[in-house]
C-alpha cells in the first residue's frame, strides 16, 4: 500500500470538505447539475481522445498508485550476486527452479536455462520493459488528460451557469441557483484535476521509472550472468543503478 497517494489525496480534499463545513452548510457546495456537467463531461471527453480499452485499463493500471509493492535495487542486488555466485560454481542449468522475488527476473533466468542466446535475451527481456513502460505512461497519460479536461468543463458550466442567469436578471429567484452553477462547476472542475487526477498521473509516472530502473538493472544481471562475469565484478556494476548515498553504504555492508 502506497501510503504516500492515499494520504495525500485523502488530506487534500479532507481539507477542502473541513473549509467548506467551516464556512457554513457544506450542502450549498453540493449541485447535481454541476457535478454532471463536470464528472460526466469530462469522462466522455477523454473517452473520446482514446480507445474504448485503453480507458478502462487505465482503472487497472491507475490501481498501482495505491497498491505497489516496491522493489529495493540494493535487496535485488544482493539477490542476484547469490545468483550469479550459484550458475558460476553450477552452470545456467543450475538456476532452475530456484525461487525469485520478481516475475520479470524469473523470466529472465528461464530464458537463461534454456540456452537461448544474449541477443535473444535481450531482445526478449527489452521488450517487455518497454511494453510494462507503456501501459505506465498511457495510463498516466489519460489521467493528464482528466486532470486537464476537468477544469475546461468547469469552465463550460461557468458560462452556462452565466448565461442561464443573464437570461433571467429579472427573476431574483433565479439567478442564486444559476450562480451556484456556474461557480461550483469551476470549483469541481479544479478539484478533481489538482487533488485526483494530476497526482495519480504524476504517481503512475514515478512508477514507470522506478519498474525502468528495476528491470533495466535486471536485463544487465542476467547477459552478466550468461556471459559468466565474477559475482563481485557484478555486484560492482549492478551498484551503479543505486543512489551513491545507497551505494557506498552498500559497499560498506558488502566489505
Amino acid at each position: 500500500m502506497d501510503l504516500a497517494t492515499l494520504v495525500g489525496i485523502i488530506g487534500a480534499i479532507g481539507l477542502i470538505v473541513a473549509s467548506m463545513v467551516l464556512s457554513g452548510d457544506l450542502m450549498i457546495f453540493v449541485n447535481a447539475p454541476s457535478l454532471l456537467i463536470v464528472v460526466g463531461g469530462t469522462v466522455f471527453a477523454v473517452m473520446a481522445k482514446f480507445s474504448l480499452g485503453q480507458f478502462f485499463g487505465a482503472t487497472k493500471v491507475a490501481a498501482k498508485s495505491f497498491v505497489y509493492r516496491s522493489t529495493d535495487p540494493a535487496e535485488l542486488i544482493e539477490e542476484i550476486v547469490e545468483l550469479a555466485d550459484a550458475a558460476r560454481k553450477g552452470g545456467l542449468l543450475s538456476l532452475e527452479g530456484k525461487e525469485v522475488s520478481s516475475d520479470f527476473l524469473q523470466k529472465g533466468i528461464q530464458l537463461l536455462v534454456d540456452g537461448h542466446d544474449p541477443e535473444v535475451v535481450k531482445a526478449m527481456m527489452s521488450k517487455d520493459r518497454y511494453l510494462a513502460e507503456d501501459r505506465h505512461l498511457k495510463g498516466a497519460s489519460i489521467f493528464s488528460a482528466l486532470g486537464d479536461v476537468a477544469p475546461a468543463m468547469g469552465m463550460i458550466g461557468t458560462l452556462i451557469g452565466l448565461v442561464a442567469m443573464l437570461s433571467n436578471m429579472e427573476d431574483p429567484k433565479a439567478i442564486g441557483p444559476a450562480m451556484a452553477i456556474a461557480l461550483l462547476t469551476t470549483l469541481y472542475g479544479s478539484l478533481l484535476a489538482n487533488a485526483v487526477f494530476l497526482p495519480i498521473s504524476d504517481k503512475l509516472k514515478l512508477r514507470a521509472d522506478e519498474e525502468v530502473l528495476v528491470q533495466s538493472l535486471i536485463i544487465d544481471a542476467l547477459l552478466a550472468i550468461q556471459s559468466g562475469q565474477n559475482p563481485r565484478v557484478i555486484d560492482s556494476m549492478l551498484r551503479t543503478y543505486l543512489p551513491e548515498r545507497k551505494r557506498d553504504v552498500a559497499d560498506t555492508d558488502a566489505a
